[in-house]
């Protein structure tokens, strides 16, 4: 644990995917809120129809999602600092890729995973 997805609008420049993961999953250990870096697993999913507002044909508007799950038992000032991480992380990663065609919002949001969670390291 934790779990972390991230989802880019179609007209979000991420030059190198598996950097960007990287670079937030060391962000997220560097935190000091985990084990071992191997309990953060993260993952890349494409969107591929979007709307921003109710009005936006010629896409001039977009974001980057992250959804960080966590077991239960961090309280909302560790949860805010997460957050503010992983913002931090997605902005110095991708900033300078952007081709300033879209305006591109960051959003990111932690939450507690069901108590209901079971894990099983296959041997």
């Amino acid at each position: 644990m934790p779990h972390l997805t991230i989802q880019a609008t179609p007209n979000v420049t991420i030059e190198r995917p598996e950097t960007l993961l990287k670079t937030l999953n060391q962000a997220l250990w560097s935190s000091g809120h985990f084990g071992k870096p191997t309990d953060i697993k993260a993952r890349m999913l494409p969107i591929d129809r979007f709307l921003v507002g109710v009005e936006d044909d010629e896409q001039e508007y977009g974001f980057i999602y992250a959804h960080l799950k966590l077991m239960s038992g961090r309280d909302i000032i560790a949860r805010n600092q997460l957050a503010e991480i992983l913002v931090t992380a997605i902005n110095s990663e991708l900033a300078s890729d952007q081709s300033g065609r879209a305006a591109l919002q960051i959003c990111v949001e932690v939450e507690e995973i069901s108590a209901v969670y079971h894990k099983q390291m296959l041997e």
